[in-house]
């Protein structure tokens, strides 16, 4: 069965048999991350967007351990050009690995590169990953959108990730209507407390998730689907 952990902020770790993903490793500048990019040995990498906290160590790693990055076309090219081996999707797309699926979803978000954020790395995406027969959703940063629904529907999601940290995503109003409308079996909220201005609170959040499973996992902390 798939074993998720919780890196903080939105890195998440699903390991699955021999198979090792990373999801956003953004690692060495994490102030709530356990973990340094040296102390993760990984197969795949996959890239929500491309703003530094989130494409991360990505770099680094995928150097490292040979993996390859999953992002979309125009971040993929980014990451290629870099030395490392991707797999380009864009949104709707979905594709089997030797691992399982991946299918990209929108999010609505910004997702440029470099310390400004001006380099073009195309739209921001969320992915649905199905490994070990278990289907998680990461959504990266995005607002709520109403398509939500639309992806529960079509979807038997066993985790869903949701930010709540608000002010450069959802905040916890829509991070609960966010979960109304997916209907995971589970959800682990993310993307808060990573900086003071996303200073939300998940107590406040699981309080307020009716019918859904809520499980606030520390960083560090994992889960098994």
């Amino acid at each position: 069965m798939p074993k998720v952990t919780f890196y903080g902020h939105s890195c998440v770790m699903i390991t699955e048999g021999k198979h090792k993903l990373i999801i956003d490793p953004f690692l060495n500048d994490n102030p709530q991350s356990p973990v340094k990019a040296d102390d993760v040995d990984v197969d795949y990498i996959l890239v929500t967007h491309g703003h530094g906290d989130h494409i991360g160590d990505t770099f680094s790693i995928g150097k490292r351990c040979k993996a390859t990055v999953i992002a979309n076309f125009e971040l993929a090219n980014l990451c290629v050009a870099e030395g490392l081996d991707i797999h380009p999707m864009h949104i709707g797309g979905a594709h089997d690995f030797d691992f399982g699926r991946v299918k990209l979803t929108i999010a609505h978000h910004g997702g440029g590169y470099g310390a400004d954020a001006s380099r073009y790395t195309g739209p921001p995406v969320g992915m649905l990953v199905t490994i070990g027969g278990k289907t998680i959703y990461h959504p990266g940063d995005t607002g709520l959108f109403y398509d939500m629904k639309l992806i529960g529907e079509m979807n038997n999601i066993d985790l869903a990730f949701i930010p709540i940290g608000d002010n450069f995503t959802m905040g916890i109003d829509d991070a609960v209507k966010a979960v109304e409308f997916l209907q995971p079996k589970k959800v682990v909220p993310f993307h808060y407390k990573t900086w003071e201005i996303i200073d939300n609170e998940p107590e406040e959040f699981a309080s307020r998730v009716k019918g859904v499973e809520v499980i606030i996992l520390k960083p560090g902390e994992s889960l098994e689907l």
